[in-house]
């Protein structure tokens, strides 16, 4: 008897590639039934006040035009889950871009043309838009998003780094930064004779299911959440937008099938971003390396509407050997757009700093830059005194050097030249934490010998309908061919959003537990299946539930060499190298995406992406892809990603680590690493653009 191969780690091909290639995987946008109307929003225009009068006569005169919502004709909303959604209910402008108006009309050309029709009247008050590390306002709050601790110290910071014999004072600035996924967040709503169906551009049908029946008091049985095919979020879909309650309003009011596709130069202001950061690392060491004093102190805003607190300073606490500590988050509340969730949230941000210090601190010591991580590495994490479920920041580090052929560099900074380009080599260090969320599914044998898995996860473009196939085949013993995956529908069993990397340990925990109960039902059963076949339904609820005796992260290392130009100034990335620890591989092709697109946007965080707040008007200028400069391919002409297979037992029963985020931590650092070995200079301020650069040069 044969066995097909085991279907954990290998490079099947993703479910839906044909689909996407061919143009025939249909999107929020894409699937308007009859009698559609489309909406565009108006947004304010001045950075805080109140709306005093809001003129439609001239919209609604339009061909086309439906009908125009302001917050004096807006369906009522319940008190939403979160205050962003609270759009339409009142003449607030908490910031320049907030809703103040939408136009329904019979074409997006009339919603558009109508929005520009519509004339806004306000009181303009004071505005406070700019972050500085003196703003009067700043504050510690209660904790930093995840529930972390806003202050942790441990030891005594400021004696043991007042007698350290090498210390690094050191701060970095980081601007804010903007998701800008290739599809728009979108959203389309029916209401069928009470029933809500929306299908919407999220990363977790769940989620917002559940916000729109707290929004609009109904019971969660009510509403349908579709999110079949999602085309980017990097976070900025994690939770529900105000797309989505806009798009469900109007379709109240007017009776009608209502689309709405956020237009791209709104989309800065409404969905969300990575919050700057001022961030200063001090580092105390011994002649030897080792760290005895690490400080990481984080300024940072937020909206006035809610507090989103990015928690850059809690991978300091987990990296490095450090017995005396001290890592704290400041914030304050400005007239700005509320930050959100955008890949690796506060790890992406705060291991930039704490990286580069580390640089800067083995420059300080005359150490290479590799070794002095490697004598730091701990035994234990040291916030928790927890062992590790594994730790092999080491063997990646090692592996790393090793085909990046670290060890054969020249040490000294701004001594390789060629030509007019000065080139340098860098590294960083990287670490994501295992998270993993309570989950339900359900499998079905059929009568015909296939399977049917059924999980409400979201594939936002990493492969989760091929990996949980291959999750379930592998607890079935049977071809991946032969198992159907249903996703992306609020109907099916509950499941957590596709974020902070734990769409797969959560959702492929689920899919194994009832694969699993499956497959044993199947070995008991005599005789044929029943013509309905056989269903387990089951959830993770007691599992995810009990607290884990190790410090669970992942690790991985990133190797950068970039050359500077000194006549312009401009910074290139020539190769780079990353190699990760994330547990056991699920599938090699799909994970290697997600680890060189991580690698990618840390490019990108580095070199050209970059969002400005304008002082005198209250907003982002870099509201289109033309100015929010993203990696294209020419800017990544070398790229590798690899990682050790590790056997770790204390995770899930795939042995499987979140690899989503951890691919961007790190890398940025790495890269302005390598700035300052190729010019001997270091900025401290992101993106490292010419005009930054120039200066520096000699």
């Amino acid at each position: 008897m044969s066995h097909a191969p085991h279907p954990l780690g290998t490079p099947v091909i993703r479910r839906e590639g044909r689909e996407k290639v061919t143009g025939t995987a249909r999107y929020a946008a894409e699937l308007p039934p009859a009698g559609t109307l489309y909406a565009w929003p108006v947004p304010a225009t001045v950075p805080h006040g109140r709306i005093t009068a809001v003129r439609t006569a001239d919209a609604l005169a339009l061909p086309g035009v439906h009908t125009v919502l302001t917050h004096e004709n807006a369906p009522r909303l319940k008190e939403p889950d979160d205050p962003i959604l609270d759009v339409l209910q009142n003449d607030r402008v908490p910031h320049r871009g907030w809703p103040v108006a939408l136009v329904v009309a019979e074409s997006l050309e009339a919603a558009r043309a109508g929005a520009d029709a519509v004339r806004v009247e306000y009181d303009r008050l004071p505005h406070d838009v700019l972050l500085t590390e003196d703003h009067p306002g700043l504050h510690v709050p209660d904790a930093a998003n995840g529930g972390y601790p806003a202050v942790r110290e441990r030891g005594d910071f400021d004696r043991a780094y007042a007698a350290a014999p090498v210390q690094v004072d050191t701060t970095y600035t980081l601007s804010a930064l903007h998701n800008h996924p290739m599809e728009p967040h979108t959203s389309a709503a029916e209401w069928t004779d009470g029933h809500l169906t929306v299908h919407d551009s999220s990363q977790g049908a769940t989620t917002v299911r559940d916000s729109l029946a707290a929004a609009f008091g109904l019971e969660p049985e009510r509403v349908t959440v579709l999110s079949a095919h999602v085309g980017g979020g990097f976070g900025s879909k994690g939770t529900p937008r105000p797309q989505v309650v806009l798009a469900t309003m109007a379709a109240r009011h007017t009776g009608h099938p209502v689309a709405l596709a956020m237009p791209r130069a709104q989309m800065a202001a409404v969905v969300g971003h990575r919050a700057p950061t001022v961030q200063r690392v001090r580092l105390g060491a011994g002649p030897d390396g080792v760290i005895t004093a690490l400080a990481h102190e984080i300024i940072t805003q937020t909206s006035t509407i809610k507090e989103f607190v990015e928690q850059a300073a809690v991978p300091a606490r987990v990296m490095y050997t450090s017995p005396h500590s001290r890592t704290v988050h400041r914030v304050t509340a400005l007239d700005v757009p509320s930050p959100s969730w955008m890949r690796a949230p506060g790890e992406a941000s705060g291991m930039y700093a704490l990286e580069s210090a580390m640089d800067e601190l083995a420059a300080a010591l005359g150490i290479d830059p590799v070794e002095l991580r490697l004598r730091n590495d701990p035994a234990h994490e040291p916030d928790s005194d927890r062992p590790f479920s594994s730790r092999n920041l080491a063997a990646c580090l090692r592996e790393g050097a090793a085909r990046f052929g670290w060890h054969d560099r020249d040490p000294r900074p701004a001594a390789r030249r060629e030509g007019p380009l000065l080139t340098g080599t860098g590294v960083a260090s990287a670490t994501y934490p295992v998270l993993i969320s309570a989950s339900g599914a359900t499998a079905h044998a059929s009568p015909d010998g296939s399977y049917l898995v059924q999980v409400n996860a979201t594939d936002i473009g990493t492969g989760a309908r091929t990996v949980l196939a291959q999750v379930a085949a592998a607890a079935l013993a049977t071809p991946v061919d032969n198992v159907r995956i249903d996703i992306g529908d609020s109907d099916l069993p509950d499941a957590p959003l596709a974020g902070g990397s734990s769409g797969t340990a959560s959702w492929g925990w689920a899919v194994h537990k009832a694969a699993d109960i499956l497959a044993r039902r199947l070995r008991d059963h005599s005789g044929p299946l029943p013509v309905e076949g056989l269903t387990v339904s089951t959830d993770t609820a007691r599992e995810t539930a009990e607290e884990p005796p190790y410090a669970r992260h992942a690790f991985g290392a990133h190797f950068a060499e970039v050359t500077v130009d000194t006549r312009t100034g401009e910074a290139r990335v020539r190769r780079m190298l990353g190699v990760f620890a994330a547990g056991h591989i699920l599938n090699s092709r799909t994970a290697r995406s997600q680890f060189i697109g991580g690698m990618t946007m840390g490019i990108g965080m580095a070199l050209t992406e970059g969002s400005t707040m304008d002082p005198v008007y209250g907003d982002f200028t870099e509201r289109d892809l033309a100015s929010y400069h993203v990696p294209a391919c020419a800017d990544v002409p070398d790229i590798e990603a690899h990682w050790i297979d590790e056997d770790d037992p204390h995770l899930n029963p795939m042995g499987s680590k979140g690899i989503g985020e951890i691919g961007i931590v790190g890398a940025a650092a790495a890269i302005g690493n390598a700035v300052a070995h190729a010019t001997g200079a270091r900025p401290r301020i992101l993106p490292l653009t010419p005009d930054r650069l120039l200066p520096l040069l000699p």
